[in-house]
């Protein structure tokens, strides 16, 4: 008889690798949804939840263990902006859970599938791009009071974990981590990185050392970055923490934040998966600008080293 599925993301990650999904946002446009708005994927947890949920289910049917939920840029000041009053906009943050779960009800049974609910920077509700720069003038105490109230939210919604993603920044990586004690849901902690140090120019280090003794947060890494930065940090956030590794790089390609769009050639790719998981890495997928395509592939070279790894 085969052994059950793990009942939960620690136990999972106990047994081997999991694979992320992609950018929801290029999944979403290329389904032909503008994501001009402020909110950018948010907007369509109002407008069109049936798109995020075949969104999750294109991911999970390339092969994806783990759905990033449509949260990233959702808060109530955003929704506010579009008249969209506090109640509501909790309902919808909620439903980004709720969109990811529907996803994998509709795909074949016999293996479990995660949901991961997006946590995304402060800078990601100013729509502005500060997200890939940090140092917002706002204390510990403040970015606190600004993401209590969404990641409350968001955890009554029960997900697997609360993907705390893109963080650019020590003062926000240690609001954060002061709020998920006791949110009786596990965490990871996700910086946005250049070279050896976050957006915001500390040591990543010193960045993933917050994490280490912090209980509820069960994996470190980075994600929002190139590839090649992405190669140079597993191995120092396995180091630094002890912990499982988190990794999901973009495509390659630059973001310009003036512009409003991305240039350069991919360097994304699956042969990466290798050095990832031998330096620590156990969640492993792609951000922006990685499609289907490229998860598919990312999923496929984790399922050749599982069995490689099954016969020795």
């Amino acid at each position: 008889m085969p052994a059950a599925p793990p009942l939960d993301l620690a136990s999972a990650l106990a047994a081997g690798p999991l694979v992320l999904d992609g950018g929801m946002s290029n999944q979403l446009a290329a389904a032909g949804h503008d994501l001009s708005d402020e909110l950018w994927s948010a907007r369509l947890l109002s407008d069109a939840p049936e798109a995020v949920v075949a969104a999750h289910r294109a991911y999970f049917e390339a092969g994806a263990d783990v759905a990033i939920t449509a949260s990233y840029q959702a808060g109530f000041e955003g929704f506010a902006r579009r008249g969209i009053g506090h109640t509501e906009a909790a309902h919808l943050m909620a439903s980004s859970v709720d969109l990811a779960r529907e996803a994998a009800r509709a795909l074949p049974g016999g293996r479990r599938r995660f949901v991961a609910a997006s946590v995304g920077p402060y800078g990601a509700v100013l729509a502005d791009g500060s997200e890939y720069r940090g140092r917002y003038g706002l204390s510990v105490a403040e970015l606190a009071a600004f993401h209590r109230p969404r990641l409350e939210v968001l955890a009554a919604a029960r997900p697997d974990v609360l993907a705390l993603e893109t963080i650019p920044d020590t003062d926000e990586a240690r609001a954060l981590l002061g709020l998920v004690r006791g949110l009786e849901v596990p965490a990871w902690l996700s910086y946005s990185v250049t070279g050896g140090r976050t957006r915001a120019g500390q040591p990543l280090e010193e960045a993933f050392a917050l994490a280490a003794e912090v209980d509820e947060v069960l994996a470190v890494g980075v994600n929002c970055c190139t590839p090649e930065d992405a190669d140079r940090a597993v191995a120092l956030a396995a180091e630094v923490t002890g912990k499982p590794v988190v990794v999901y790089p973009n495509s390659g390609e630059e973001w310009d934040a003036g512009r409003r769009g991305w240039h350069g050639e991919p360097t994304f790719r699956s042969a990466r998966v290798d050095g990832w998981l031998a330096d620590g890495a156990r969640l492993v997928g792609g951000c922006c600008r990685v499609g289907t395509d490229g998860i598919a592939a990312l999923a496929a070279a984790v399922t050749v080293l599982r069995t490689q790894r099954a016969g020795t």
